[in-house]
């Protein structure tokens, strides 16, 4: 068992574990039980209702943020031609093609995302293998592969959060950070939660939104009220 540290027992004493809270009541707990050193993240979980070892109850998008991230993110994009330069011009931190692919099969990860134009899907393909397990395979359905690369990198830069639910049905996202104030907070959180409810599955029967929690980074989770309850 992992022992728990004092300040995250202290923090979670002013929890009711019990309890369901509205958004905005977590959002407060949580920037209150927020008390480490540093600026810590503020994510959310949610347990969906599908099954997710079936093609058609795969949840998986992304969304921008309306008041981002809090964290800056670095963009790869693997382009040719005038689509290089338009990723340049929009404020793509790596630009290339067959370089990057040979720098990431030797290793080099110094990026957060990959936005790829559909030509570039046969060579970047044979990285499924790395890019993979660590969540970083361009992909139609977060908007990563596409030839408009300039709304892409925009988009990324401006807060842009990719989801998508695990074999147990669960997904999790930042949603920002604990200095934020509340009201970006909560504005965040009602946009994740908006494209996941538009991202339910038709085949998905029963309850699908099944529980919410969100949480600091270093802090105990807060049950959130579902939508409907």
């Amino acid at each position: 068992m992992v022992k728990k540290g004092k300040r995250y027992i202290e923090a979670a004493k002013k929890i009711d574990r019990q309890a369901t809270y509205s958004i905005e009541e977590a959002v407060s707990l949580i920037k209150e039980t927020a008390s480490a050193k540093f600026d810590e993240s503020v994510d959310v979980a949610v347990r969906l209702g599908v099954d997710t070892r079936k093609n058609d109850q795969q949840v998986r998008g992304a969304v921008v943020l309306p008041h981002g991230t809090g964290k800056s993110q670095r963009v790869l994009v693997l382009a040719k031609g005038e689509k290089a330069k338009e990723a340049e011009a929009a404020g793509a931190d790596y630009v290339g093609e067959a370089d990057y692919i040979n720098k990431i099969n030797q290793g080099w990860f110094e990026f957060d995302v990959i936005v790829a134009t559909p030509d570039m899907m046969p060579e970047v393909g044979k990285l499924g293998r790395v890019l993979g397990p660590k969540g970083l395979m361009p992909n139609p359905k977060t908007g990563t592969v596409t030839m408009d690369v300039t709304k892409a990198v925009n988009e990324i830069k401006a807060g842009k959060v990719e989801y998508r639910a695990h074999k147990d049905g669960n997904v999790h996202a930042p949603i920002g950070k604990a200095s934020f104030g509340d009201k970006e907070l909560v504005e965040n959180f009602h946009a994740f939660m908006d494209a996941i409810i538009k991202a339910k599955p038709a085949a998905a029967k029963g309850t699908y939104v099944k529980n919410i929690a969100v949480s600091s980074t270093m802090g105990p989770g807060v049950k959130v009220s579902t939508p409907g309850k």
